[in-house]
């Protein structure tokens, strides 16, 4: 037996600098039309757009600890967006109104998945966060890997691509 889940119902993150990040976030959440469910001084918690984004303010005791996307845990997450029109609005508000580190702005990135676009950023702790459309069925689709013509899973991930 197997089952197909509907998505992510929440991402929970846990901060060293609040100050920054939870205004950050904040105004992230906002623009995309997520409401605001608790706040206070350590904690955010925004939902909608179909998942929800909490961030915590870490123990005073382990915020000497950075993250790090190259040791064990969570290297980014992905926003799917609807377009790549959306993906562009999105850059443009991330650009103007939250100041983040770029890894990449708007980009091909068809070596992942027939028509993927994305954007990629930092927050103010350096956790990476993703927004990406693929249209129509994307590797489900006849053009994808895992399509009734593509040619099936990969032994290969990386920078390149599959």
């Amino acid at each position: 037996m197997s089952i197909e889940v509907n998505g992510i119902a929440h991402i929970q993150m846990t901060v060293n600098n609040i100050e920054e990040c939870l205004p950050f976030w904040e105004k992230l959440c906002h623009f995309l039309e997520m409401k605001m469910l608790i706040k206070n001084d350590t904690t955010l918690y925004c939902i909608g757009s179909r998942t929800g984004i909490l961030i915590r303010e870490a123990p005073e005791d382990k915020k000497n600890i950075a993250f790090d996307q190259d040791t064990s845990g969570l290297h980014h997450f992905c926003f799917r967006a609807r377009s790549k029109e959306d993906v562009d609005a999105i850059y443009e508000f991330i650009k103007t109104e939250l100041n983040p580190t770029f890894i990449h702005g708007p980009e091909d990135g068809s070596h992942f998945a027939p028509g993927y676009y994305s954007i990629l950023f930092e927050d103010p702790d350096g956790i990476r966060v993703e927004f990406n459309h693929v249209p129509g069925k994307g590797h489900f689709g006849d053009k994808g890997r895992l399509g009734s013509k593509g040619p099936g899973p990969s032994d290969v991930y990386g920078d390149k691509g599959l």
